[in-house]
């Protein structure tokens, strides 16, 4: 097997991974891997029960926190696309506290690491 053939096989699986702190806080409530996994610049915009949210990584963590943790939430993600350095995947989580969200991650590799650089979100029924 080509190595470039396999290098981007564990290419989606390192984006894949930069995710995991994020549907970890769904179920636990605790968002603190959010500081390794987004950048500080990291923005997260959408709506929520009728209120624009545009907001910052640490604003996140906090209404994460907030928020609890949802221990039957189901997440998957849906896709991953990325090309050189740049990356965008889909989530889709069932029953975060109450609700069905699709969350829009644009994911950026430096120094080795892919990153969440920012967040848009659908909460279907709730916006």
């Amino acid at each position: 097997m080509e190595k470039t053939s396999v290098e981007s096989f564990r290419e989606y699986q390192a984006i894949e991974d930069a995710l995991k702190s994020y549907i970890e806080s769904a179920k636990t409530g605790d968002a603190s891997g959010y500081i390794a996994d987004w950048y500080e610049h990291t923005r997260v915009v959408g709506s929520l029960g009728g209120q624009f949210y545009n907001i910052t990584r640490d604003e996140t963590m906090k209404f994460a926190e907030q928020l609890g943790g949802s221990p039957d939430v189901e997440s998957r993600v849906a896709y991953i696309d990325y090309q050189g350095n740049a990356a965008v995947a889909k989530l889709e989580s069932l029953n975060w506290g109450g609700v069905r969200y699709t969350d829009f991650f644009i994911l950026s590799k430096a120094e080795g690491r892919w990153k969440v650089s920012g967040k848009v979100f659908d909460a279907h029924d709730n916006n």
